[in-house]
């Protein structure tokens, strides 16, 4: 098939649905089959979602470069309501369709300078990546405690971005490679509890699942966890003070040059 047969069957699906006749500016019709013949991802977006395209349209979503801040702003509100894991995969994946289409759109049609694209697809990363680490630490914390240090100080799961993330340089078809990472060694407070090792090596499952499974309405982002110390070897989660042994005697050149780009998200 050809890409002319292939967009006119595409453009063919789309005036069958309802939502096409309240398209009907011819500006708009032109840019919509340039995105759609550079991009099966979107043209495939805006058939199965079709509200979407005609929701983006009508407010201008395509048209201009968000305000910093905004996106943040925006998921905030998305996540309001959610109470549970699966909901949060649900609401993180239609935020994500959503922002994708928008970048897309406005990187084909040449509405976006390259370096805003780069910006907003690592802005998207990580504020993912945040609110749903704050989401699923909160969860965490009511399940099996606080985890503290020996002091009795409450600890915090770092997450680090590596490579173009790292360097805020996220491409359409980029994984984001990530280490996790936590102040110090102790416990949960809770009546059975966990050491803090075991404590963020189950929220950082949950985060990779929550970001990288792949569902009906696909995934966010592909998760890659190979450039934590040891590898696929090496545990999900260390302390700060095992990270340093670990880069100060045992990493190689490769390794420490990576780190470079290492970014806390």
């Amino acid at each position: 098939m050809t890409e002319t047969d292939r967009l006119g069957r595409l453009l063919t699906e789309w005036s069958a649905l309802p939502q096409a006749a309240q398209l009907s500016d011819a500006a708009f019709a032109r840019e919509m089959a340039q995105v759609w013949t550079a991009s099966d991802y979107a043209a495939q977006t805006c058939l199965r979602w079709p509200d979407l395209l005609l929701e983006s349209y009508r407010d201008g979503a395509l048209e201009k470069p968000l305000v910093p801040g905004r996106m943040a702003h925006q998921l905030t509100e998305t996540l309001q309501s959610v109470e549970s894991e699966d909901a949060l995969l649900t609401a993180l994946r239609q935020f994500r369709r959503r922002q994708m289409l928008r970048i897309i759109w406005r990187d084909i049609t040449r509405k976006a300078a390259l370096e805003e694209t780069l910006e907003d697809l690592s802005e998207l990363a990580d504020i993912c990546i945040r609110q749903s680490l704050d989401r699923l630490m909160d969860w965490a914390v009511q399940q099996w405690g606080t985890p503290r240090d020996k002091a009795g100080k409450a600890q915090a799961m770092v997450v680090l971005g590596m490579g173009k993330l790292g360097a805020r340089e996220l491409n359409l078809s980029s994984d984001i490679d990530l280490i996790f990472t936590f102040p110090s060694h102790g416990e949960t407070d809770a009546r059975r509890p966990l050491s803090n090792e075991q404590f963020f090596t189950r929220v950082g499952r949950q985060l990779i699942n929550v970001l990288g499974r792949q569902t009906e309405d696909g995934f966010v982002f592909r998760v890659d966890m190979r450039l934590r110390p040891f590898g696929e070897a090496g545990p999900l989660a260390l302390s700060f003070g095992a990270m340093e042994t670990y880069y100060a005697s045992q990493a190689r050149e490769w390794e420490r040059y990576a780190m470079i780009k290492a970014r806390a998200i």
